[in-house]
């Protein structure tokens, strides 16, 4: 997001070594289905909150190997000192264009463990080419909003402002949290050029530079006042904390005479709930009672649900560091693996099988079914293969614990979550704006129980396997695992 377009190389060298293999043997072209799924929710929570397709689409949209980028590849070279890749392969990628098919949860979807978030179907070179890319893309979007979605459930309403530009992983990374921040709930940022990319409304303050740079903070807050009148939010806690408040009303009072109003304070440091209180009873003394308090300083799901519980006196929390970051968990852990090929004989089931039980992949033309009950709350999500439809009652298999099942009703409502954004290469639509993508997302997680969303031992949601696809699923293990044994040890010994 560092400019408008990113390089067709934004990707790990194995997909083009990859990409020469299928040209050299004839199966650039072989149809082909992948899967982006993640295995356990992250944050240790029970739910992810889907994000990043947006910048998905445009990068398979706009994805071209330019003459710049071909002479790079042309200097690589293997371990005999020779070019890794074929000069009339180079030429095969200056033409190269992308027409894929993807179907897609939308942004600000709620999702759970083993769920295809994407399901990219086409020729096997080019679905596999954008792997990098497409994990690179969502991972980090759907942590950041899930993050948020955590915190703003924390704060039980109050608005979260995103401050994380400065402790950010560089500045895509922070334009990248910022956007998906504010699907995740977020009121608005402190990120100026994310507010403009993306239309994300702005806030800001001052700093301790700013009163440390005057002889008082009375003056400070006075002078900031005069340049700012409409924008009168004081940082507080340079010196003394409660004393700040007081030269905030003085302050306060001075803007009334020509009829400005003092927005509020913000608190940096020190005990947030105390110092909340006793600048909330000053400020309403004062007759300041629309004035907000802000409190920032480190603040993340955890430390919001304590402040709370503690009847803090905050009005708007001001996350940065644990937001942007994804605190506590570095990375979602997303995967994209291959699910079906088309070998001439039809669609065949392929997967992997892992001595790691989580590991082992759901083989098929995946999709997902979300089922809300009687009250419109979301009851179970069945995992299907769209090979083999089913119909009535759905009796779903957790693909980790098989032995947690449940059977969804069919008089329920059904909702498919994934839903075509391409076709050929080329979006189906135009992508909703930013503000709908957040409406989408606080409307999707008004639709779970309480105890899915909960910080701490949240419920475990039913999302399994269609029965028909475990049983398939099995019998593909079991396969594997007799061709395997079947094999020679001498051959064995070679895969292993």
């Amino acid at each position: 997001m560092t400019d408008d377009r990113r390089s067709a190389l934004l990707t790990d060298l194995y997909e083009l070594t990859m990409a020469q293999g299928y040209w050299a043997t004839g199966r650039a072209g072989e149809q082909a289905v992948f899967s982006l799924f993640f295995r356990n929710e992250p944050f240790g929570g029970g739910f992810a909150l889907v994000a990043g397709l947006e910048a998905a689409i445009d990068h398979l949209e706009a994805l071209r190997f330019e003459p710049d980028e071909i002479a790079y590849l042309d200097t690589l070279r293997g371990s005999d000192g020779a070019p890794i890749f074929r000069r009339e392969f180079l030429d095969f990628l200056a033409a190269f264009r992308l027409e894929l098919d993807v179907d897609a949860m939308p942004e600000g979807t709620v999702a759970f463990a083993h769920e295809p978030l994407l399901r990219v179907t086409g020729g096997l070179l080019g679905a596999q080419l954008v792997e990098t890319a497409l994990l690179n893309l969502v991972n980090f979007a759907t942590l950041i909003a899930t993050k948020t979605a955590r915190i703003v459930h924390a704060a039980g309403g109050g608005p979260v402002i995103e401050f994380g530009l400065r402790r950010a992983q560089g500045p895509d990374g922070g334009l990248t949290a910022a956007r998906s921040a504010f699907v995740g709930g977020a009121a608005a940022t402190s990120n100026v050029e994310a507010g403009r990319r993306f239309g994300i409304p702005v806030r800001g303050t001052h700093a301790h530079s700013w009163v440390l740079s005057f002889e008082t903070e009375l003056e400070a807050f006075e002078a900031y006042a005069e340049a700012l009148p409409n924008n009168a939010v004081f940082l507080v806690d340079t010196y003394d904390t409660l004393a700040g408040v007081d030269n905030a009303i003085a302050v306060g009072r001075k803007l009334r005479e020509p009829g400005r109003t003092l927005g509020g304070v913000r608190l940096d440091s020190g005990d947030l709930a105390y110092l909340s209180q006793q600048a909330r009873a000053r400020l309403d003394a004062a007759g300041f009672e629309e004035a907000q308090i802000t409190a920032s300083n480190d603040l993340d799901e955890e430390t919001i649900e304590s402040l709370r519980d503690q009847h803090a006196a905050i009005d708007v929390w001001g996350v940065g560091t644990r937001l942007v970051t994804g605190y506590g968990q570095p990375a979602l852990g997303g995967v994209y693996k291959l699910t079906a090929i088309e070998d001439g004989q039809g669609w065949r089931h392929v997967m992997k099988v892992s001595e790691q039980p989580a590991k082992t992949t759901v083989p098929g033309i995946l999709g997902v079914r979300r089922y809300y009950d009687e009250r419109g709350i979301a009851a179970g999500d069945a995992i299907h293969d769209e090979l083999t439809p089913s119909s009535g009652p759905m009796l779903i298999i957790d693909p980790a614990t098989p032995h947690r099942r449940k059977v969804l009703s069919d008089t329920w409502t059904q909702e498919e979550l994934l839903v075509p954004v391409m076709r050929g290469g080329r979006r189906t639509a135009p992508s909703p704006s930013l503000v709908a993508v957040q409406a989408h997302a606080k409307a999707s997680l008004a639709r779970f129980d309480p105890g899915i969303l909960r910080r701490v031992n949240p419920h475990a949601y039913p999302a399994g396997l269609e029965a028909a696809l475990h049983a398939r699923r099995e019998l593909l293990i079991e396969e594997a695992l007799a061709a395997q044994h079947a094999a020679p040890a001498s051959d064995r010994q070679a895969r292993g």
